[in-house]
């Protein structure tokens, strides 16, 4: 084979670069909060009388359009983060045929920003719309990456949510790193920082950047991928992006020590621990598990904090196998079928 008969080069889904994406992306709407949404497996049946892209609520269900079918995976990205964190996993998900959807939270990605205020709240009810969405087209399980992981479990305390299982991957607020006790308290280099009269240029930043975040979310750093690293230090172009994010960070924190009611978890729990995560210790996975008896756990000594970075492959199968076992004939996609809101019409 000559060198212009060679194919392109897979990614990690299989896919060759000429062939289409099977990521379809949108824009939906969800507790107010207009967002982006990668989505990929069948698409859903639209009735007739009703607008393309629309999100099939009541009428659709009551008309026979909208039965459930297989498994959905949810997928809910962490702080700083985006939908787009969770792409090879949701190309391989698309070859195997498996339902999934990925979101911006509010705050992040392409999503509106959070409002003033609490941010734990605002979260819960953007995915509570989210899973509502979903679960008029099959049952829900949630997987949840760092913040994402946090809301995966406030979502499964939520008995009025129809989840059918979670898989939480370094969810932080239980034995958390030094890095995270460093940002609640708030030591003086990072106040004087933020207080510097004179900003640090954006390029200063943005190099410092570069650095730090491959060594932060991967298990290695030399093979981070160059796109995900400028996907995630784009979000700090500058002086004043970087100690807003740090304040964000700080409250979010404050937050997590009170953000679990563990006992109230009765669906099917997998805890993702990872042993070269340097934001989220083992630790804090090990005590997840122990405090919730029936959950079962799972421990990668080679994975970092973002695994769904770091192995694609294994999390993509870990998640299809997991959303089988989860779910079971129920009654739970067509008890929330007629409770879809308003509020999840396509924007």
């Amino acid at each position: 084979m000559t060198a212009s008969q060679r194919p392109e080069p897979a990614d990690p889904g299989g896919r060759n670069s000429t062939d289409a994406d099977p990521i379809r992306v949108s824009f939906r709407r969800y507790a107010g909060v207009r967002t982006r949404v990668l989505e990929v497996g069948p698409q859903p049946v639209e009735p007739a009388d009703r607008a393309p892209r629309r999100v099939l609520g009541k009428r659709a269900t009551a008309r026979g359009h909208a039965k459930p079918t297989a498994p959905r995976l949810v997928l809910l990205h962490g702080y700083c983060d985006s939908a787009d964190t969770w792409r090879p996993v949701l190309e391989l998900l698309a070859a195997a045929g498996v339902p999934a959807v990925a979101v911006d939270l509010p705050g992040f990605g392409d999503a509106q920003p959070l409002r003033p205020g609490p941010m734990l709240p605002q979260l819960d009810a953007f995915a509570a719309a989210v899973i509502k969405e979903q679960a008029v087209l099959g049952t829900v399980v949630l997987a949840g990456n760092s913040l994402g992981g946090t809301m995966s479990l406030r979502a499964a305390e939520n008995h009025r949510l129809p989840v059918a299982g979670v898989v939480s991957i370094a969810a932080p607020g239980f034995v958390d790193s030094w890095l995270i006790r460093t940002v609640a308290r708030y030591p003086l280099p990072l106040r004087m920082y933020s207080a510097l009269p004179l900003p640090i240029p954006g390029f200063v930043v943005r190099a410092v950047a570069e650095q730090v975040v491959p060594r932060l979310l991967y298990a290695n750093a030399t093979a981070a991928d160059a796109e995900q690293v400028r996907r995630f230090t784009s979000l700090f172009p500058d002086y004043r992006s970087t100690t807003s994010r740090l304040e964000q960070a700080r409250q979010l924190v404050e937050e997590l020590t009170d953000a679990y009611r563990l006992e109230e978890i009765r669906v099917p729990l997998l805890v993702v621990v990872c042993g070269k995560d340097k934001l989220v210790s083992a630790a804090s996975g090990r005590q997840l598990h122990a405090l919730v008896p029936h959950s079962r756990l799972m421990v990668r000594e080679d994975w970092g904090h973002c695994p769904q970075l770091d192995d694609p492959i294994e999390i993509s199968e870990l998640l299809t196998y997991f959303s089988a076992s989860a779910s079971r004939p129920s009654k739970i996609a067509a008890r929330v079928a007629a409770e879809v809101s308003e509020d999840t019409v396509a924007g």
